[in-house]
């Protein structure tokens, strides 16, 4: 699949909402951090660290200029919560922010104000973004990209480093400086225009003045683009990944914007030329000292990039391409090697279950995990993600009682110890299968899925989509306030706060009127409605323009 380019240093908008958001919350400051893939136009960037940056643009601040971003980029389509590709994203991601602050790069105020989230965008573009108060975007196309965990973890330590020294902050107060000396150069451009006899002087004077200060914005963004290079291929080792991997994926960007790009005009440029990256990587590589990085099984990536392939372009066409070269992987056609079939395999087995063709995304799986078995000794990751593939496709497909109880029993049984978010959520998908199936098991699955969805929510308020999956199998145990509240929380959590009110709300109505006598979760709906409609008037007064922090 030909990776989808996009001009570098530009941060792609994903659709209505996310563009929004991003564009004109944030203008030069996001576009200074995106992770380039071809050439960049001139654009307003970012300054030195120092008092400047303290005074004006805070560290908490910056949180809640963050927080105000993802906020809308939840509620928006291309906001992308996959648990199986959130999950190995953040097996890449904390390591690498343990590794910043075992170095020192995130300092005890920093730790605690910023959120330290990385989460993934459900589109085509080769790009990741650093956002405001610790946010780390990453497009599924950049996972389809690259074809190493270390390739994926060096754009991490990059944009980690980003968050790190504060560049989004250095670079409003820079932008600010050259906007301040670009309307000196103005004034005086006036000035003498009104005492010159021609025009020219004047324009002359107010023409450079511009492109001085365009000029030096560039400039400042070069250098902060190396100085993420540098420090986070130190983070990337730090944490244990090998310093190949960032050398390679600048290989692979150069590779992309060949076609576009013949790396003229380096002084009109963001960020540092691609070969000049590349040559710079190498020679860190080589004067690099301490331990070589683990060697680190090959088969999580390629089935996360495969599923990054599947999930970022979910048209009909698309799907069935994908579908066929799983059929040619499984009769013998297909790719050489035996990576390269298990991954499309894997990857026409998503594809299928996506167009509802369970019978042949079930015949894909079972050779999937035939290979796996055979030439990756059952490769205890690979073995993982294929049968939690096959759960997911048993519950979407359904059927009779009986034989959807079996075949999930048997597909969960080799997880019965996984107590991680994905295999939560797709307990209560499983629950949620048996339960419209009729399985009177269906009652025991739907009181463990809330249980175990219950104390995950109690530790991860802000985790949207179990939110929703507690009050789906809440309902059907005749939890109705508990539902309601949990899908309030979902609609809170997405950045949708006057859905969230009134849900609250209409459940505060219903536990009246029905007098419930589940005074715990009464209390508890009381209290969120308070909180939350104060928040409610704080996003009404700032949407007014007023002082949100008045509001009472």
């Amino acid at each position: 699949m030909r990776p989808h380019a996009t001009p570098a240093g530009t941060l792609p908008a994903p659709r209505r909402r996310l563009r929004a958001a991003l564009a004109t919350t944030l203008a030069a400051a996001l576009l200074a951090t995106g992770w380039p893939v071809a050439p960049v136009r001139a654009q307003v960037k970012l300054p030195a660290l120092g008092d400047a940056v303290s005074e004006d643009f805070d560290i908490l601040t910056e949180r809640r200029l963050g927080d105000r971003i993802m906020r809308e980029v939840r509620r928006d389509p291309a906001y992308l919560d996959d648990p199986v590709l959130q999950e190995y994203l953040l097996s890449l991601f904390d390591p690498m922010v343990a590794a910043a602050r075992a170095r020192g790069e995130i300092d005890g105020a920093l730790d605690q104000a910023f959120a330290w989230e990385a989460f993934l965008v459900g589109e085509r573009p080769v790009n990741a973004f650093a956002l405001p108060g610790g946010y780390v975007g990453v497009y599924l196309g950049l996972i389809a990209l690259t074809t190493s965990r270390d390739e994926l973890a060096s754009v991490l330590a990059h944009e980690i480093t980003h968050v790190t020294q504060r560049h989004i902050a250095r670079g409003m107060v820079n932008a600010q400086r050259q906007t301040l000396a670009a309307m000196a150069g103005m004034i005086l451009g006036l000035i003498a225009a009104s005492r010159a006899t021609t025009s020219d002087a004047a324009q002359a004077v107010v023409m450079g003045s511009q492109a001085a200060a365009a000029q030096g914005q560039l400039n400042f963004s070069r250098e902060m683009e190396r100085e993420a290079d540098r420090i986070g291929l130190e983070v990337l080792t730090g944490a244990g990944f090998s310093a190949q991997g960032m050398a390679s994926l600048f290989e692979k960007m150069d590779g992309a914007m060949r076609l576009n790009d013949s790396n003229q005009y380096p002084y009109l440029r963001t960020h540092p030329l691609t070969i000049e990256r590349i040559s710079d990587a190498r020679l860190r590589i080589r004067e690099a000292t301490g331990r070589p990085a683990p060697v680190a099984s090959p088969v999580p990536h390629a089935l996360m990039q495969a599923r990054a392939r599947v999930l970022m372009d979910r048209t009909d066409p698309a799907l069935l391409r994908l579908q066929a070269l799983g059929q040619a992987a499984l009769s013998g056609t297909g790719p050489e090697t035996p990576l390269a079939r298990l991954a499309t395999l894997y990857g026409g087995a998503q594809a299928s279950a996506l167009l509802r063709d369970f019978d042949r995304a079930g015949g894909l799986l079972d050779a999937a995990d035939a290979l796996a078995t055979k030439s990756f000794a059952g490769d205890a990751a690979a073995m993982r993600l294929l049968a939690m593939l096959r759960v997911s496709v048993l519950a979407e497909r359904g059927g009779p009682a009986a034989p959807l109880a079996a075949g999930l029993d048997a597909a969960l049984a080799p997880l019965a110890r996984d107590r991680s978010r994905p295999m939560l959520l797709l307990r209560a998908q499983a629950a949620l299968a048996r339960h419209r199936s009729g399985d009177r098991g269906a009652p025991e699955a739907l009181r463990q899925a809330t249980e175990g969805l219950q104390t995950w929510v109690t530790e991860h308020k802000r985790d949207a989509l179990a939110w929703l999956m507690l009050s789906q199998v809440a309902e059907p145990l005749g939890l109705r306030l508990r539902a309601l509240r949990a899908g309030a929380e979902a609609a809170y959590a997405g950045g949708d706060v006057l859905g969230a009110v009134d849900r609250l709300r209409v459940a505060r109505e219903i536990a009246q009127q029905t007098r419930s006598d589940d005074y715990v979760e009464v209390s508890v709906i009381q209290s969120r409605l308070r909180e939350l409609e104060v928040e409610r008037r704080r996003l009404l007064a700032e949407m007014r323009g007023e002082r949100p922090e008045d509001v009472q």
